[in-house]
């Protein structure tokens, strides 16, 4: 049997389940403070002291979920006894206790499985780097067993809309700690070079001392920029499509895919975020797709990256679709900028839903992106409103010889 003393012997108070009617403890933490241990930890008394319960592991991916919260060094396997183990399926991603508790692991990036299963519990792991926040939404509405179903989310911050909703909610618990706080038990060479490298830096404060900061110095776009809204009747609808410079399939380069127009009211508005991580035939689909659907006037693609090929995928897709290719002849930060102008202006609207695209835009700056990975998000939205932005003038233009 689990002996709860165990680990409340070793752990630090800060570690420990707070005090109150709380529905999500939130633990924003730095790299290193214990964060996996106290979510295992968490799981593992719960599913041992309750016969017959649900629990939820969720992670960024699937391989998150099952190599770090589940056979991790921290993991839940090295906190229960191994007699309370009947069955842990790795391929499925279920571990069953011998007292018909069930841990069911889930992946962010496949929001989709959430739909359905109820819970008691759940513990989700690295928050900040979900993908769709779709996936939280959809796990709240299987948080229904039990008298008081409780979330307990462990993560780095990062200043996502989930992480900020998190923070405000009244039912939110808050627990935050630094690197350091765990130093007893990380290697102090470790620890002074990681204050060498970081220590006084923006990503030091948000990685180690686990700031939650938001709006990033010379930020092209700040939160309070950001608009939501309904769309109303519009006058044009467009594509915009930024092309991986690699295969687009498993090597962490997105295709950027947004969908923005101009209302009947003048106003620009972007209406949703579709970008994929596919090869060309998925992402030329999914292009025409939402060219479809939206019955939009054009594609607008960029063509630095194969022009022909470019248009060839997508009318591949649907030889009939409208296609605009543009050249990339200016700097990314340069091209941004006057669509960033739109927004302080006060002149775009966003519908609900485009979180992570947000996030892309608060981490670009004149001196270019400051986030992991490509910027293709806003790419997209780019050049999907630059093209807005340009129709418009030509048809002002044509109106001053009319």
């Amino acid at each position: 049997m689990l002996r709860r003393s165990d680990w409340l012997d070793k752990a630090r108070p800060d570690q420990t389940p707070p005090i109150g009617d709380w529905t999500t403890w939130l633990i924003l933490a730095g790299r290193g403070w214990g964060k996996t241990r106290t979510g295992a930890e968490d799981a593992a008394w719960h599913g041992v002291a309750n016969p017959r319960w649900r629990i939820a592991i969720c992670a960024p991916t699937a391989a998150d979920a099952r190599d770090t919260c589940v056979e991790g060094n921290s993991g839940l396997l090295s906190c229960l006894p191994r007699g309370m183990v009947r069955t842990w399926n790795r391929s499925l991603g279920e571990l069953i206790l011998t007292n018909e508790t069930r841990y069911k692991l889930f992946s962010a990036d496949e929001p989709d499985r959430f739909r359905g299963p109820q819970h008691n519990r759940a513990w989700c792991d690295e928050l900040a780097a979900w993908k769709y926040p779709d996936a939280w939404d959809q796990l709240q509405f299987g948080m229904r067993l039990g008298d008081h179903p409780q979330v307990v989310v462990t993560t780095t911050p990062r200043p996502t809309r989930m992480i900020r909703t998190l923070v405000k909610a009244d039912t939110t618990i808050i627990t935050r700690g630094s690197t350091f706080d765990n130093a007893a038990n990380l290697a102090p060479s470790a620890l002074a070079e990681l204050r060498k490298l970081y220590d006084g830096t923006r990503l030091g404060r948000q990685e180690l001392h686990a700031e939650l900061l938001d709006d990033l110095p010379g930020a092209l776009w700040t939160r309070n920029m950001i608009i939501t809204g309904t769309m109303p009747e519009m006058q044009r609808i467009v594509v915009g499509v930024d092309p991986s410079g690699a295969s687009g399939q498993g090597d962490g380069d997105d295709i950027g895919i947004v969908v923005a127009g101009k209302g009947m009211d003048g106003r620009f508005y972007v209406i949703e975020d579709a970008t994929c991580n596919m090869g060309p035939a998925g992402w030329g689909r999914r292009a025409t797709e939402r060219y479809a659907y939206h019955q939009a006037d054009c594609i607008v693609a960029e063509k630095n990256y194969g022009g022909a090929m470019i248009e060839s995928v997508i009318r591949t897709a649907d030889r009939n679709a409208k296609v605009k290719m543009v050249t990339a002849s200016r700097g990314k930060a340069v091209r941004a900028e006057p669509i960033a102008a739109l927004y302080e202006q006060g002149r775009v609207t966003h519908v609900r839903g485009l979180d992570a695209l947000e996030d892309q835009m608060m981490q670009f700056t004149l001196t270019g992106y400051m986030g992991e990975g490509s910027p293709d998000r806003v790419d997209a939205l780019v050049w999907a409103i630059t093209d807005l932005m340009e129709a418009t003038a030509s048809v002002s233009s044509q109106e001053l010889f009319l």
